[in-house]
């Protein structure tokens, strides 16, 4: 970056910058690309927000006594609607008897989950000293927070041959030869490879003999995964986990910005003392607790389950396009990750994923998102499951525009 100053001042942009934010690449988010059409590149709820009543298709609005109230500032500890979120998921879980219940002091709210994100990196790593590890291919955001606060990320990639699981002895090792490394991230399931985390992998870690840092497992899809999924429960038992969720997804409430971290009293405490006096607004705080109400979690299941129904319409007429190759991943979450082939019945290719990726997007009106760049998803493109019209869509502009591409 060339500094431009048409005066005498000795001002110099990048002499005061930290060097890690000037050569910051930052986070590149869907609607950076396309705006229009049919959306499905973000993994958004195409079904729309859980506030929606599915009967008269009216929207909940706010309070009268809210907008009144917009003059005052919003309240900073938000027990209401945090006592609603530890009951979504105070429930017994698989494999473990859940001995204390989630209490609002287990809860850090935060404006969507990359703010919980930044917020742990924070607490618990100095910048330009300590460490944090993730297992790529992973949400893009951990990195991007990490190096705004100046901290390195060691990488322990997932396994692409195993369903992309994470390589837990891999990860052991990594965490037992370097101390420096603080916090561990772990997406669950994962973006974009659609695998849940195995969970006996995750109790293993939590018991390192002799790691000192905490798990951090990002659970943003969790509710398109079995039921039962969720590891929020087992921050009563294990003091060194965080669990991230958020109403962007299955709740469809992505524009609130709202985001969810499960943890231990002892934790939570450190991040509400460091986080802004007032970071969720008072409509965010409303909209939040009618999207939590039984009314709600109605439409959420609902939603849910139209979803799973289309999913699975796109794990099976998916592949009986020439040129679509082989899912790859997982199938717990309301996206899939597919292969795109250099010519039917070909190879994966990044030259055609990424032409067919631009081709929808330019000439057909759909949007998705390219992948293949990523570790082990040679050729893949990331396709959220949308409503049963806009996949029809999806399936007729995808075989249009790989005929055209092999013609080429």
């Amino acid at each position: 970056m060339t500094i431009q100053n048409s005066s005498s001042s000795a001002f110099n942009l990048k002499a005061i910058t930290r060097p890690n934010i000037y050569v910051l690449e930052p986070y590149r988010c869907a609607r950076d690309d396309y705006k229009t059409g049919v959306l499905l590149d973000a993994n958004e709820n195409a079904y729309g927000p859980a506030l929606v009543n599915t009967e008269s298709a009216e929207f909940s609005v706010i309070s009268s006594d809210t907008l009144a109230g917009l003059n005052r500032y919003p309240d900073p500890h938000q027990e209401e609607v945090k006592q609603l979120i530890c009951n979504l998921r105070n429930l017994p879980i698989k494999d473990d008897q859940v001995v204390e219940p989630l209490k609002p002091a287990n809860i850090y709210v935060g404006v969507g989950s990359d703010e919980c994100i930044d917020t742990i990196i924070r607490c618990f790593c100095s910048p330009g000293k300590d460490k944090m590890l993730t297992c790529p291919p992973t949400y893009g955001m951990y990195a991007v927070s990490a190096q705004i606060n100046d901290i390195e990320v060691v990488k322990v990639p997932q396994d692409p041959a195993n369903g992309f699981d994470i390589r837990t002895d891999a990860v052991m090792e990594a965490l037992s030869n370097d101390p420096s490394i603080h916090l561990l991230y772990l997406c669950s399931p994962g973006n974009p490879t659609a695998s849940l985390v195995d969970r006996e992998s995750v109790k293993k870690i939590l018991k390192h003999p002799t790691w000192n840092g905490i798990v951090v497992v990002d659970e943003a899809y969790v509710d398109f995964a079995p039921v039962g999924s969720s590891l929020a429960p087992w921050v009563t038992k294990y003091d060194n986990l965080i669990v991230l969720q958020t109403l962007s997804k299955a709740f469809g409430m992505a524009g609130i910005r709202f985001g969810i971290s499960y943890t231990s009293h002892s934790i939570a405490t450190i991040l509400n003392a460091v986080k802004a006096p007032y970071n969720v607004s008072t409509i965010t705080s409303e909209l939040a607790i009618q999207g939590l109400s039984v009314s709600s979690l109605s439409n959420v299941r609902k939603n849910i389950s139209y979803i799973l129904t289309q999913r699975d319409r796109l794990l099976r007429e998916l592949p009986l396009i020439p040129g679509i190759g082989n899912f790859i991943g997982g199938h717990d979450s309301n996206f899939l990750l597919v292969q795109i082939l250099d010519k039917p019945a070909g190879q994966p290719s990044n030259i055609v994923a990424n032409k067919l990726y631009e081709s929808l997007a330019q000439n057909k009106g759909v949007v998705v998102r390219f992948r293949g760049k990523e570790y082990g998803c040679l050729g893949a493109l990331r396709i959220t499951v949308g409503t049963g019209e806009e996949n029809t869509i999806l399936l007729e502009k995808i075989r249009e525009a790989l005929m055209e591409i092999y013609k080429a």
